[in-house]
Order: C-alpha cells, then sequence, then structure tokens
C-alpha cells in the first residue's frame, strides 16, 4: 500500500477511460434499483457529504498501480477494461439524492448492455512529477463519493511497456478488491488480444450483498446483544469511537489536520516466516502485530487498557471472494495491557478477545449507531483508527507483483486519526499509515514502527 506520489510513475502518453457520454445518459433515466446501500456505504457518501458541506474537499479514493511487459494494443485493453467492469456490478451501480429534504440516498444501476466506455489521449508526459500531479488531480474529482461515475482508469503508454493506474470511490472497492485488479485485468486483455473467452467465472455482485447484509442488520433493534456490546464499549472510551491511544499532537480547535503517509519495509521474508511460526499457535501473524501493538502504545501512552476497533472481512461465503466491493466490518476489542505484561501473555489475551468480538463485525456499525441514538455526526472521513494486517500471498498474481510493480493506492488528505496497514508480501513484511501531519505525530508513529520491528524480530530470536 503506497500513495501515488510512491508507486514509480515514469513518464509516457496517458490515456484516460470512464462512461461514455450514452452511459451516463441512459443512467440519468434509470428507475430506482430497490436493492438499498449497504450501511458502510450509505455512512462512507453521508460523511463524505457532511465534510463537504463543512467547507472541506477531502479525497478518500483507493487505487491500483500495475505494469504490463509491452505497448499496450488500447482497442483490446478498452476491452478488456469494460470486460471487468461488467464483471463487477457495483461500478456501474451508484445512487440519487430523494425526498423533500434531500437527504435520502436511492440507488440505480446501469444495464450490462448499456455500458461502454468513453476514451481520451489526454498527451504525452516527460516529467514524472507533472504526471503524478495530474493523475493525482484527475482521481480527486473524478473517483468521487459524491458524483457518478466514480471511478478512473488510465494507461501510461511507452514503446516497451505500459502501465495502468486506476482509482474508484471507497464505497465500490476494498483493499482485496484492489489486490485482485492486476491479475485480472492481464486475464481479460489477453483474452481480448487471443479472440477467446477468459477463465474466470462470473464473480457475484456487491450491489446484492448489500442488499442481504442491510436486511439482516434491520432485523436487530437496541437490545440486541451486539449493540449492548459497542454501548459498553463506547462507554469506556468516553462516549467515542478510539483514535490510536499515543500522542497526535491534536489541536482540538485547528480543523482537521492534513495527513501523512509512513511507508517502509518492516522485515524480510525469513523474519516475517519466523514471526508467523512464533504466532501461529496464538491465531497467527494478525494477532501478533495486535498483540506487539497492545504493548507498543503501552509504553508510548501509558493507558492500561488497549482499545481499538479491529477491522475484518465480511467475505463469509465463498460466493463473494471474487467480487469487487466493501467487504469490511468492525470489531471492538479490549486488551488490558497490564495484566498482558510480555508478548506471549499479550498474544493469549489478543486472541481470546477477537475470537469473543469477531462475530460482531458482521453486523455494520452505521446500524449500531442508529440503534444507540448517539449523535456521531461525522467530522472525520474515518470514524476510527485502525491496525490492519493482511496476507496476500494467496491472491492470484502476487508472486509477480515486484517485477509489475504493482501497488494498492490510498490518498492521503485529511484525517484526525491513524490508519495503518501491515501487509505480508513474498518479499516480506511491509507497513504503511497515514497519520495527522504534526511533529508530535511523526516522532510517535516512528516510534511505534521501530519498536514493532523489534519485536518482530525478537521472534526470530526466541524460536
Amino acid at each position: 500500500m503506497t500513495d501515488i506520489q510512491r508507486c514509480e510513475v515514469r513518464p509516457g502518453r496517458l490515456v484516460e477511460w470512464t462512461f461514455s457520454p450514452a452511459s451516463v445518459a441512459a443512467a440519468a433515466d434509470l428507475p430506482e434499483d430497490s436493492r438499498p446501500p449497504a450501511y458502510i456505504q450509505e455512512s462512507h457518501i453521508r460523511t463524505a457529504r457532511s465534510v463537504r458541506d463543512g467547507g472541506l474537499f477531502v479525497p478518500t479514493w483507493l487505487g491500483t498501480a500495475f505494469d504490463m511487459p509491452v505497448r499496450a494494443d488500447l482497442d483490446a485493453l478498452q476491452e478488456a477494461l469494460r470486460d471487468w467492469t461488467l464483471r463487477h456490478e457495483t461500478l456501474r451501480s451508484g445512487f440519487r439524492w430523494s425526498g423533500e429534504a434531500g437527504d435520502g440516498m436511492r440507488r440505480f444501476t446501469l444495464d450490462a448492455d448499456a455500458v461502454s466506455l468513453h476514451r481520451t489521449v489526454v498527451g504525452d508526459f516527460t516529467d514524472p512529477d507533472a504526471l503524478v500531479r495530474h493523475l493525482q488531480h484527475r482521481f480527486d474529482v473524478t473517483a468521487d463519493a459524491l458524483r457518478w461515475p466514480n471511478f478512473l482508469y488510465t494507461a501510461v503508454v511507452r514503446d516497451d511497456s505500459t502501465s495502468l493506474y486506476m482509482a474508484f470511490d471507497h464505497s465500490n472497492v476494498d483493499a482485496q478488491s484492489i489486490h485482485r485488479i492486476p491479475a485480472e485485468i492481464h486475464e481479460l486483455y489477453t483474452a481480448r488480444l487471443a479472440g477467446t473467452s477468459p477463465r474466470s467465472a462470473p464473480a457475484s455482485s456487491y450491489v446484492d450483498f448489500c442488499e442481504i447484509e442491510r436486511t439482516d442488520a434491520d432485523r436487530i433493534d437496541d437490545r440486541h446483544e451486539i449493540v449492548a456490546r459497542w454501548r459498553e464499549f463506547i462507554r469506556r472510551c468516553d462516549g467515542r469511537l478510539p483514535n490510536f491511544p499515543v500522542d497526535l499532537g491534536l489541536d482540538p480547535e485547528a480543523g482537521l489536520p492534513t495527513q501523512k503517509l509512513l511507508r517502509e519495509e518492516l522485515t524480510d521474508p525469513d523474519t516475517a516466516a519466523a514471526f508467523e511460526a512464533y504466532c501461529r499457535p496464538y491465531g497467527g501473524s494478525s494477532v501478533g502485530v495486535l498483540a506487539a501493538t497492545a504493548l507498543i502504545v503501552h509504553d508510548l501512552g501509558g493507558q492500561p487498557v488497549y482499545r481499538t476497533v479491529v477491522p475484518f472481512h465480511t467475505r463469509v461465503k465463498s460466493r463473494w471472494s471474487d467480487s469487487v466491493g466493501w467487504y469490511v466490518g468492525g470489531a471492538p476489542i479490549e486488551i488490558p495491557v497490564e495484566q498482558a505484561y510480555d508478548l506471549p501473555s499479550a498474544l493469549r489475551t489478543v486472541r481470546d478477545a477477537l475470537h469473543a468480538a469477531r462475530h460482531l463485525a458482521r453486523m455494520p456499525l452505521a446500524r449500531v449507531l442508529h440503534l444507540l441514538g448517539t449523535d456521531f455526526r461525522p467530522t472525520s472521513p474515518d470514524l476510527y483508527s485502525i491496525v490492519s494486517y493482511v496476507d496476500t500471498r494467496g491472491i492470484a498474481g502476487s508472486g509477480q507483483w515486484t517485477e509489475q510493480k504493482a501497488y494498492g493506492l490510498i490518498r492521503v488528505s485529511y484525517g484526525d486519526q491513524v490508519c495503518a496497514w501491515v501487509t505480508r508480501l513474498h518479499e516480506g513484511l511491509w507497513f504503511a499509515s497515514r497519520y495527522p501531519d504534526t511533529d508530535v505525530a511523526q516522532k510517535n508513529m516512528r516510534l511505534y514502527v521501530e519498536r514493532l520491528r523489534d519485536v518482530i524480530a525478537s521472534t526470530v530470536r526466541q524460536a
């Protein structure tokens, strides 16, 4: 995971694709799609609107970057991009504001046979920095939560290679979605060149998932056990959702701060494997990263209990595994660090906490907050801080990511929370985080990463 500034952008001829004017016009006349937004989609879009109404434009798109080792045939590439768009229904589905107050949300979905892409040759770029600035601006404007279509496909074409940069509003994608894109586009492009059909089976629709999940969520009321668990957790967080429990140097009177990106390698493959082996009896590296974090933030911040919301994917059935969408829920956990005095005891404590809380992630937090009746009027694009662990080695094509210069892209803009991603690659463990751009936060995030690296390395010596 990185930002557009650090994904090896190189000069070339820039080409863009998005829905054609005919597709956009067809969408304008569509009737309502009865399938509702997912709660996480609705919360995201309403947050974007609230922050925008407060006078701040906060880009929150996700994307991917990867290379093809040839000068792409643009006609075949355009057909492959259209094939991929048709494969994932959420990309041709959007929302309109409705109701007398203009605060209702209604879905519309473009028919597959109405989908066509429009290609624009932007021009030749010789300065990579100018190209980066242009791409970021175009993604900010186009892959925006409050517009539709809210994605943009681009390619930088050269004599010997082609780089693809694709950005999407977060309402349509999560990390697993963007990790799968390089292999899918390569397969579809190769099939188009050869005049054959791709081997991939059709992907299930995230729009269908949204309807299923929301129907289940609407069955609970404020007496449900999940709501009670969240109510107590928020009470112990002083009525808020938790931020990263170290000093971030935030000025509550200064408004939403800009953010910085911290990204670097944590370990080599051998150390990552040793850490995984050490943590396996407790549930693996994901437990290890949270246990190490609990110990480190206790040392840095002094709080006796580490409270956080742990992201879990909600692809609980195999039918959703290949689907593009935002399949993420959160579970609240509390780690009494004063009782977890070393790494093994912290690992046991985190394992037990995750086991007890994991099922809570299947209930959308936005639904829970509504039932709590708490005024969580969002003033930040992130409701809470996260520390996420993802093992990407099983994703199709991940073994070629280094040679393809493949990256997951995050937009670093504004926010008062810490969002951190630890990613297991074939090449080892990598860390990325966006955090408030203050001197205090920079110092403490640097300390956190250094100590996280030390904890991981210590498991090699103890093996």
